[in-house]
């Protein structure tokens, strides 16, 4: 049983490295503000929320009982990545930060 609990926090682990991994290169490499936030908010919800999954598979096992402390995790990093992208990006257009634009249209 142990086995199986570990092949599935270090699957768990894996994925949510590689999302996590995926976010930080779209936001180095995303042109502007608004297009940066979708990769980081996106991705970082789904990486923490493998790893946190990773946790609860393994000291589930190792306990014996089911462990939901990183349930709490999970929940609290949904709810506040988005909204804290949303005021990002309130504040970028406020600003009237610049947006990137396809050379096609510009005049």
């Amino acid at each position: 049983m142990n086995a199986v609990a570990d092949m599935v926090a270090s699957v768990l682990v894996v994925l949510g490295g590689v999302a996590c991994l995926l976010g930080s290169l779209g936001l180095a490499r995303l042109p502007d503000t608004f297009m940066r936030l979708h990769g980081p908010s996106k991705t970082a919800t789904l990486g923490i929320g493998c790893v946190a999954l990773a946790s609860v598979s393994f000291f589930s096992a190792r306990e014996g009982a089911f462990s939901a402390h990183e349930l709490l995790i999970i929940v609290f990093v949904a709810m506040t990545t988005p909204v804290s992208a949303h005021l990002i990006a309130r504040a970028a257009w406020h600003r009237r930060l610049p947006r990137w634009r396809d050379e096609d249209t510009q005049p």
